[in-house]
């Protein structure tokens, strides 16, 4: 009698075997939402991604519509909610000590079009512990997973791992 394993590879099994990849690239969308997340999304962005769009919430001297509510790096307004629609999942990065609350408008357009949010916040040594948790404020209310990373280098690591 044959294990379940030798008998998975006969070729009386393998007609039942699918051609072709378990999954199509996820359509990750990566949003900075302060000046030094900016940077590092620039600096990430240079990389090769499989399916990944690297943007910032937009300027303060725009609008702040939901026309013109993001850019893409190049600094073009782009509709919020035509990208969030457009995506699998939606990252966004900042960094302790600066302000977070743009999360709360990602947020909503997340839920709207049900695509989950994963905020990653970069924790930089020098910030004291109040910093912190006010950054993560608006991060914890929304996101559905909130990633306190120690340096830039796990925001790499994590998109990654999260197939970007």
């Amino acid at each position: 009698m044959l294990s379940e394993c030798a008998r998975a590879a006969t070729a009386e099994e393998a007609r039942f075997r699918v051609d072709y990849p378990n999954s199509a690239p996820r359509r990750i969308k990566i949003i900075a939402l302060d000046g030094p997340a900016e940077r590092v999304v620039r600096e990430l962005a240079q990389k090769n991604w499989n399916c990944a769009t690297f943007m910032t919430t937009a300027a303060e001297g725009t609008s702040r519509s939901v026309r013109d509510w993001l850019s893409n790096l190049a600094g073009d307004a782009m509709n919020l909610l035509d990208q969030i629609g457009a995506a699998d999942l939606v990252v966004t990065v900042s960094t302790t000590g600066e302000k977070a609350d743009d999360a709360t408008v990602i947020a909503d357009a997340c839920g709207i079009h049900n695509v989950m949010m994963t905020s990653l916040l970069i924790n930089r040594a020098s910030v004291p512990e109040p910093l912190l948790l006010e950054t993560m404020r608006p991060l914890r209310a929304h996101a559905s997973m909130l990633v306190v990373a120690k340096g830039e280098e796990y925001v790499e690591a994590m998109l990654t791992a999260l197939r970007a």
